[in-house]
């Protein structure tokens, strides 16, 4: 690895190893999205628990301030919405030029291994892979399942995975899978974020996904609506963060987000 890929990844990933990515790129397929209608104003009282923002450069570029001070990990994937036939069917929609002058610390972009569009992600991911390793910027792989929400099994996560990392990225993004997501991070050589997916009942059920995923091998998290679509997102985030980098159990998170939320009535 060149000292800027380096250097680039360890910005994202904390000296303890581990990480906590904010995402908020949702409207690229999505449109307006709840509690994100304003996203700078969504992401400010939580600043000081995630490590990076996961966003478009439209976004970006029109509502973050330039002296924001998280790095930024670019989605430069998309072409397709929930409104049209298949949202698998996407392409790289951003030059390796933008993504510099964007000072972007990494890239996003969506697989989806299994359905029609398979090649095509793929390729895009490849590609992406070639282009932004000439520049020492990593890579983040989504294995992303569009609407069907039941391929989330060990089995169908373990293979996108490990055909990511075959195919260079640098970091790969997935679901918590309840039965063996301790083999979908072995299967993996690279490292393992977990994505949030629909929102939960509650925030304890958020708690007790992510510490499961942390102790079965994750790094870290790539976690937007359960947090900033939550009642009390502030609380959920520092609850979160302590999962990630205090290694605290579900009992104790749940404490700390009940302290912030009774502190923020």
């Amino acid at each position: 690895m060149d000292w800027g890929m380096k250097n680039r990844l360890s910005r994202l990933i904390q000296p303890d190893g581990r990480c906590f990515f904010m995402p908020i790129d949702h409207g690229y397929f999505q449109g307006p999205t709840s509690c994100l209608e304003k996203p700078a104003q969504t992401i400010k009282p939580l600043l000081p628990y995630f490590d990076a923002l996961f966003v478009t450069r439209g976004v970006l570029r029109s509502v973050i301030d330039p002296g924001f001070n998280k790095p930024i990990i670019l989605r430069v994937s998309g072409g397709t919405s929930m409104v049209g036939k298949d949202l698998a069917n996407e392409e790289i929609t951003t030059s390796i030029e933008e993504i510099i002058r964007l000072n972007a610390a990494a890239v996003g972009v969506s697989i989806f291994v299994g359905s029609d569009y398979e090649k095509q992600t793929l390729l895009n991911l490849a590609k992406l892979v070639n282009e932004c390793g000439n520049y020492g910027i990593p890579v983040m792989a989504v294995t992303a399942v569009g609407k069907e929400l039941e391929k989330r099994d060990a089995r169908y996560l373990g293979l996108c995975c490990r055909i990511a990392a075959e195919l260079g990225a640098a970091v790969v993004k997935t679901y918590w899978c309840e039965k063996d997501f301790d083999k979908v991070v072995k299967g993996c050589p690279v490292p393992v974020v977990i994505a949030g997916g629909p929102k939960c009942a509650s925030e304890v059920d958020v708690f007790k996904f992510v510490y499961d995923g942390m102790q079965k091998g994750a790094i870290g998290i790539n976690l937007g609506r359960n947090v900033w679509q939550s009642p009390h997102p502030e609380a959920v985030a520092a609850a979160l963060r302590a999962i990630i980098h205090e290694k605290a159990d579900v009992k104790k998170a749940g404490k700390i987000f009940d302290e912030i939320k009774n502190k923020n009535k």
